[in-house]
């Protein structure tokens, strides 16, 4: 197995990871970056593609909610009932799904730079943070889990809540265009020694 290593090559940089695949291995693939902080990749393999989906960090939509957060506590006033306050170590991102219809789950492609563990968390909410609060009620199961011990190069995880959440999303897909997941980061791991994406057959 080899580490996560990047080199150039005509269309971007290319990069290296590990891929957890339905048959719980990982594997090295290569990614070529389309533009910069986005990722998407389709491989061709005969009459089938492989289309690579990335999470992208949204940086608005996280101050937002920091912004919603700290503003109730210098009011010294409580949250709505039921509503979900980012913590520190948690992070909004976004996937978009270019296609949204005749995807099938083939695995998630994790990249940890770093010994850590992550949280994936999907919502159910269409956002218009100006508007309306995430709510925990919003929060979809399974989580996904991944993790990477201290000295390892693999990322670990649960593979039937991995699974499970992977086939979830190719449901998901097909009624909307974007969707929103909450990351949690904790045991040193940061969204910057992350790459996460989760590769469908298209």
């Amino acid at each position: 197995m080899l580490p996560s290593t990047s080199g150039t090559g005509e269309g971007g940089p290319i990069g290296f990871g590990f891929a957890f695949s339905q048959g719980g291995l990982f594997e090295s693939q290569t990614v070529r970056r389309t533009e910069p902080g986005r990722r998407e990749a389709e491989v061709m393999a005969g009459d089938t593609s492989e289309l690579e989906l990335p999470f992208v960090q949204d940086v608005q939509l996280t101050k937002c909610m920091r912004l919603r957060a700290q503003s109730l506590q210098q009011r010294n006033e409580r949250p709505q009932d039921g509503e979900k306050l980012l913590r520190p170590n948690e992070y909004i991102y976004r996937v978009d799904f270019i296609r949204q219809h005749n995807l099938h789950f083939l695995h998630w492609k994790i990249q940890m730079e770093k010994a850590g563990k992550v949280m994936v968390t999907g919502t159910s909410q269409h956002w218009t943070p100006d508007l309306t609060n995430l709510m925990n009620r919003q929060l979809l199961e399974p989580v996904g889990i991944f993790w990477k011990k201290p000295g390892t190069k693999e990322v670990e995880c649960n593979e039937a809540d991995a699974q499970e959440f992977g086939e979830r999303l190719m449901e998901l897909a097909k009624i909307r265009k974007v969707m929103y997941f909450l990351l949690s980061f904790t045991d040193g791991l940061d969204p910057a020694h992350l790459k996460c994406s989760v590769v469908f057959k298209a």
